[in-house]
């Protein structure tokens, strides 16, 4: 794929992407002004994470990352029969392997509830309401997971503007489930747990025209024997957990903020999804672009152009994530009222969704950056050498989460009063601490931190890398423009401490005139020092 070609199919990807994640933003306003944050919400989130765990492991993780370098290299050296005979015999095998997962889930709801969401107590009406949003709710993992073999058969084939675009059904039947179904069912959390449903049907059906026109519209067939299969399964199993460390990560925390104080699931669910739009709209679509580029480049065996690739993506994730990093950080309050806070949503749901949005947004560089760095070895069909970063990072995201609580409790003030009031029990004391769960986010941005510098590290002992020319240049010109950026939002903060008391659309202008002089002032001063869009269009 040429240099104008990847921009361009970068710039494509993202534009769909955005038009996913504003249909998002929209699905979550309606979920805050018709539910709030609350326990019934804690439930939905948490139930929801299990098949939403298995669509990032699908579409953005382990299998797109096995199977995508292994199409390739049928597409570069084998006829189109052959790329027809993989495509059935995967289709065959993932769907086998999905009926049982889905099957086994169903039937082991009770006891998954006790370990994905061991805060809810056996017996209690949040245990019994997550067991049955569970089994509503999985049997999207199983139809999203065919959506994403499709979605990777067509990014093969530079055929990104559908894939892309199918997550704004899933937003759309959210929000029909929000507004129609739930005043249906008297403002029931379950209406949502339908939705899920629904729309993991409509994200299948929406690509397949598109695939049959490509002629590899799949017959499943059940062949494991295949070489093609086995070694896909052979790349898939170490990247089930290298590839996916953020998402095992947000379980683990899951898992954890289930013990704290009630609507901590539900205000790091709001802060995740802000920092799905840098993270949605480029780092995925820069992770889905590249792939098949460096894939194919390995194939064809050009490590020249594999280098500038990867060169190319690195660039990019810098340029994006260091403004959107100072950015969200700067702003979490005013977008977290401007965005979220009416109705059933408090001034204090805001105020507690903006601590962890600002712990986390702190590693938006490195998340941006895994996007192309897990790629790179992937695409020379490498999956072990990402397990052992991600085996740490995981490793670092407990430690950090068990040493940050521990801080709490031992060395504040507020910490040491709850645990003597709960006895020494740990679980109790912070069941009681408001803005505990924002530690449970600067974990996972430490472990995010390590788990990019550790990949970046390996790359460079690998040798596979080489940097190329103006990088210096490069990192004067996006730091200058970031730091001008911080001063002038941080100026703006200044002069609206607080947002909490302004009508909606007081808040929309103001956040608007922030955000818009920020963006505009990095815009120019890159333009200023003399980056211009053909800087972008890789090699």
């Amino acid at each position: 794929m040429s240099g104008n070609r990847l921009l361009r199919s970068t710039a494509i990807f993202s534009s769909m992407t955005f038009l996913s994640r504003v249909s998002g933003l929209v699905r979550d306003q309606i979920y805050a002004i018709v539910f709030g944050a609350n326990p019934a919400m804690d439930v939905f989130i948490a139930a929801f994470r299990i098949p939403n765990f298995m669509r990032r492991l699908s579409a953005e993780g382990s299998f797109s990352m096995a199977f995508v370098p292994v199409l390739a290299e049928y597409k570069e050296k084998h006829g189109q029969d052959a790329v027809k005979g993989l495509v059935d015999r995967v289709t065959g095998a993932l769907l086998a392997a999905l009926l049982v997962v889905t099957a086994v889930v169903l039937l082991t709801a009770p006891w998954l509830a006790r370990v994905i969401a061991p805060g809810f107590e056996v017996g209690s009406e949040k245990h019994a309401l997550f067991i049955e949003m569970l089994r509503i709710t999985f049997p999207y993992a199983l139809f999203i997971s065919l959506a994403s073999l499709v979605g990777s058969i067509l990014n093969s084939y530079q055929k990104f503007a559908i894939p892309a675009l199918s997550p704004v059904l899933l937003n759309l039947a959210m929000i029909a489930a929000a507004l129609g179904l739930a005043p249906l069912m008297g403002n029931s959390v379950k209406a949502l747990a339908w939705g899920v449903f629904v729309a993991g049907i409509l994200q299948l059906c929406f690509q397949l025209p598109a695939l049959a026109k490509l002629g590899l519209l799949p017959r499943p067939r059940l062949d494991v024997a295949h070489a093609g299969v086995r070694k896909i399964l052979t790349l898939m199993v170490p990247t089930l957990f290298g590839s996916s460390v953020v998402q095992f990560n947000l379980l683990f925390n899951t898992m954890a903020a289930s013990y704290l104080i009630g609507s901590s699931i539900t205000w790091l669910y709001y802060s995740d999804r802000l920092l799905e739009f840098p993270l949605g709209m480029f780092g995925v679509a820069i992770g889905t672009v590249i792939l098949p580029h460096l894939s194919s480049r390995h194939a064809a065996t050009d490590p020249d152009g594999y280098s500038k690739g990867l060169d190319w993506g690195f660039r990019l994730c810098l340029m994006i994530g260091l403004p959107a990093c100072a950015g969200l950080i700067l702003c979490a309050e005013p977008l977290m009222s401007t965005l979220f806070q009416y109705r059933s949503f408090t001034v204090e749901d805001a105020r507690m969704s903006s601590w962890s949005l600002i712990a986390q947004s702190t590693a938006v560089p490195a998340f941006l950056l895994v996007k192309v760095l897990a790629p790179a070895f992937y695409s020379r069909q490498d999956t072990r050498t990402p397990v052992k970063a991600a085996v740490v990072a995981v490793l670092t995201n407990a430690l950090c989460t068990i040493g940050l609580f521990a801080g709490l409790l031992y060395a504040t003030p507020t910490g040491q009063a709850a645990l003597q009031a709960a006895g020494g029990s740990w679980t109790q004391a912070l069941a009681t601490i408001p803005g505990a769960h924002a530690l449970l986010a600067l974990a996972i941005a430490i472990a995010g931190w390590v788990n990019a510098l550790q990949l970046a590290w390996l790359l460079r002992k690998a040798g596979v890398y080489r940097r190329q020319p103006g990088w210096g240049r490069f990192l004067r010109q996006i730091g200058v423009a970031t730091l001008a950026m911080t001063l002038v939002v941080l100026a703006f903060r200044l002069a609206w401490p607080d947002w909490s008391a302004w009508a909606w659309w007081e808040r929309g202008w103001r956040l608007a005139v922030t955000v818009g002089v920020g963006g505009a002032l990095y815009g120019g001063l890159l333009w200023l020092q003399g980056i211009r869009p053909r800087d972008l269009r890789g090699h």
